[in-house]
């Protein structure tokens, strides 16, 4: 997507989600302790870190693992909820809003993911901003494939057009992907 088109969509969508933030807030702080927003440090444009925002879905000392790494049992109960119906993402607006995501991309991976960024890299996938969807995601491939997943970023990056986002964006409005796997 055009910058400017993302960044007034990012604003009027931070506008609007405030209140949905807020309430998911205080159902968090409501039901476990620390902070209601999860930080974290993640790959971004031409491989730089940037700190990614999300509403805390796990209890606090869960570790800083790739959720496909993690068991299922770190997962608070409204974290569950969260995961689920994918408000978890809504703060990363805020991270569009600063330039360091899009609305559609490969998904932001850990530095630790070193399998992942060495797939991506060779593909040239961080040309590009990582998105809050993207192809992989609305297909349910996870980063537990890191191969699988950079081809399919790969594929996004080489055929991506305002209609390819928009139809991304609208499956996952609509319920596509499942979200990042976690263990049993």
């Amino acid at each position: 997507m055009n910058r400017i088109i993302e960044f007034v969509l990012a604003g009027v969508g931070a506008l609007m989600a405030a209140p949905v933030i807020l309430g998911c807030a205080a159902a968090i702080r409501l039901t476990s302790s620390g902070s209601a927003i999860f930080r974290q440090v993640r790959v971004g444009l031409n491989e730089q870190p940037f700190t990614c925002l999300k509403l805390r879905t796990m209890y606090l000392n869960t570790g800083d693992a790739p959720s496909h790494e993690t068991k299922v049992s770190a997962i608070t109960p409204v974290g569950h909820f969260l995961r689920r119906t994918k408000l978890d993402e809504l703060p990363q607006l805020w991270n569009i809003l600063k330039g360091e995501m899009s609305f559609v991309g490969p998904r932001p991976c850990l530095p630790s993911q070193v399998e992942l960024i060495a797939a991506r890299r060779k593909r040239g996938v961080y040309a590009i901003r990582p998105g809050i969807t993207g192809v992989a995601q609305v297909a349910g491939v996870d980063m537990s494939d890191p191969e699988r997943l950079a081809k399919l970023d790969a594929v996004y990056l080489a055929e991506y057009s305002l209609m390819t986002d928009l139809r991304l964006i609208m499956a996952t409005l609509f319920g596509a992907g499942r979200g990042d796997r976690v263990r049993s």
